[in-house]
């Protein structure tokens, strides 16, 4: 999980996500577009990406693809994040049911 949160701590590695969140299954060039880094500068954070699992590759033909793996974020939400959402969501619907029976 250190992996993870080290190559989610850096803001290019993170717009690489967010674009392969939007259109999986791009290659290099198609990620370089429009970002003010290099193409070798992508290259190596999505080497990171991968390391960390977050990102994985297929070869279609002669072209790389890199294809976003959710399964470590939803891990780190597993066990991060819904622990300490659980309460909430149980607070709200015990709200809602006392709401609802005021109205009868």
């Amino acid at each position: 999980m250190d992996a993870v949160f080290r190559a989610l701590a850096d803001p290019t590695r993170r717009s690489l996500l967010d674009r392969l969140t939007d259109d999986n299954g791009q290659t290099l060039g198609e990620l370089c577009r429009d970002l003010e880094v290099s193409r070798q500068a992508v290259s190596k954070h999505l080497n990171i990406l991968e390391e960390a699992n977050l990102v994985v590759t297929r070869w279609s033909g002669r072209e790389k693809r890199h294809y976003l793996n959710p399964v470590p974020i939803q891990e780190i939400s597993d066990r991060w994040i819904s622990r300490f959402a659980a309460d909430r969501v149980a607070a709200i619907t015990a709200l809602k049911n006392a709401l609802e029976e005021d109205d009868e």
